[in-house]
């Protein structure tokens, strides 16, 4: 029975010369951190957009990722925003809505509408953001322009979801598009 002589396996990894133990260490180091810079292989966000016939309002959610959410703010305000513990909750609710009202819009029968900020909660990896149009009786169509992380994700897709009387539409927008249209 042949028996593994360890003494004489070990011996060869020694003769590996520094340089080639430094660049094998360098490798190792550039693949770690381009796996560290990919925070998640997909960039979406997901809009849903419900009629609410009994309070006559349109209520609106974003979904959105809390790390690009939070890059996407830090830009914008140029400084450090957490939303999951923020030092003033004001303050970051006004950066959060400033941020969506600049990159999103509805118009309900061809009438731009005032957007309203409900708040924010977070869900999982995700913070949903809620808004609300008030006064609004069942709408024959609904044109939303979303261009919502588009300046700082490229890739960027925005899933919106539209319910009005029970029926539902969807429709991916993908940037740079960033206009959809539902009739109802």
């Amino acid at each position: 029975m042949p028996v593994l002589n360890l003494k004489n396996r070990t011996s060869s990894f020694k003769s590996i010369t520094p340089t080639a133990k430094y660049l094998f260490l360098g490798l190792i180091l550039i693949l770690g951190s381009s796996f560290y810079h990919l925070k998640h292989p997909y960039y979406i966000s997901v809009i849903d957009i419900k009629h609410n016939t009994a309070q006559k309002s349109l209520q609106i959610s974003t979904r959105f990722f809390t790390n690009d959410l939070e890059d996407a703010l830090d830009k914008v305000s140029h400084k450090k925003i957490d939303v999951l513990n923020p030092k003033n909750k004001a303050e970051v609710d006004s950066i959060l809505f400033n941020y969506i009202k600049q990159r999103f819009s509805i118009s309900i029968n061809s009438k731009v509408q005032t957007l309203q900020f409900v708040g924010y909660e977070r869900e999982d990896e995700s913070i949903w953001a809620y808004l609300e149009i008030k006064k609004v009786n069942s709408p024959k169509k609904l044109n939303i322009q979303t261009k919502l992380l588009y300046d700082y994700l490229p890739y960027q897709v925005n899933i919106v979801h539209a319910e009005v009387n029970g029926v539902k539409k969807s429709s991916k927008v993908t940037n740079p598009d960033s206009k959809v249209e539902f009739s109802f």
